[in-house]
Order: C-alpha cells, then structure tokens, then sequence
C-alpha cells in the first residue's frame, strides 16, 4: 500500500487568527498523531502559506485528499482547501505499479538482484502505451520512485 502526502491550506481565505492556527494544529496532532502530520507552527505562517502535509494510506488520489479535507475540516474552523498530492516511495514494487497507474498504464514487473548488489527492475508494458505514453517519461519516473536500474521492454 502506498502513502500519500496531501498538502491542504488550512486557511484559505487567511481569516484565521494566530491561536486558531496554532490550537487547529494541536487538535489535528491529537487527532492524526506525530507520524500522520508533518507539523509546522501554523501561527507563524503568513497568509497564504498556512499548509500541512498529512501522510495518507492509499493508491487514490481523490480519496487521500477527502479524508485530509475531513480532518483538516474538524481541526480548524475554516474551509480548507487541498493542494498537490505527491506519494512516498520505498522503491517497491507497488510504488512502481503506483507510477505507471499515474500515467494511466499496467504493465508485468519483475525484480532481478544485479551483480553489483542493486536491483533491476524490468518492466514489461504494452506497446501502444508506448506510442501513447514517452518511454523516457516513464524511465524517469520508475528510477526516481525506484533508485535501481529500470529496463522497459514492450510487447
């Protein structure tokens, strides 16, 4: 299973006072804990940048930025509003299922030990999902979320 890192403004229309920032965050750490929160001192924060990170459990994106929204939305008394979605990786198999869902593709990988001690990961994807999707985009994408040698091949 995947983490996401949703980024929600918690103050949008920077209507919020300093305490309500500083007691919203409280409440969402009580709510959250240390490990689901990337805490900031949100009383500090100018107007427009009044953002948390929450780590959220989950391959989909809408869903991630529901359940942040929710509890966001019992934290502060404001109308927050979600922002960018990234996803931690691990250099797993599933962040790398996770990568080529995001460009709208399925493909067969498989994970070889190379001789140097690092992984190669070959990924075998259709060939019209390369006519449609760059090769290099998705070679890119697959060693940055994987820090291994990646080899796409097509069928």
């Amino acid at each position: 299973m995947r983490t996401a890192v949703v980024r929600v403004n918690v103050d949008p229309d920077n209507a919020l006072e300093p305490a309500q920032l500083t007691g919203g965050m409280a409440l969402l750490l009580d709510s959250v804990g240390r490990a689901g929160v990337i805490a900031k001192d949100l009383g500090t924060m100018p107007a427009g940048h009044r953002e948390v990170q929450l780590l959220i459990t989950g391959d989909d994106v809408d869903a991630a930025k529901q359940a942040a929204l929710d509890l966001c939305s019992k934290a502060f008394p404001a109308n927050p509003a979600a922002g960018a979605v990234t996803f931690v990786s691990r250099g797993t198999d599933d962040d790398a299922y996770g990568v080529l869902a995001g460009f709208g593709l399925t493909g067969d990988i498989v994970r070889t030990p190379g001789e140097d001690g690092f992984d190669i990961v070959e990924v075998t994807l259709r060939e019209a999902d390369l006519e449609r999707v760059p090769e290099s985009r998705i070679h890119t994408a697959l060693e940055a979320s994987l820090n291994c040698e990646v080899r796409i091949r097509a069928e």
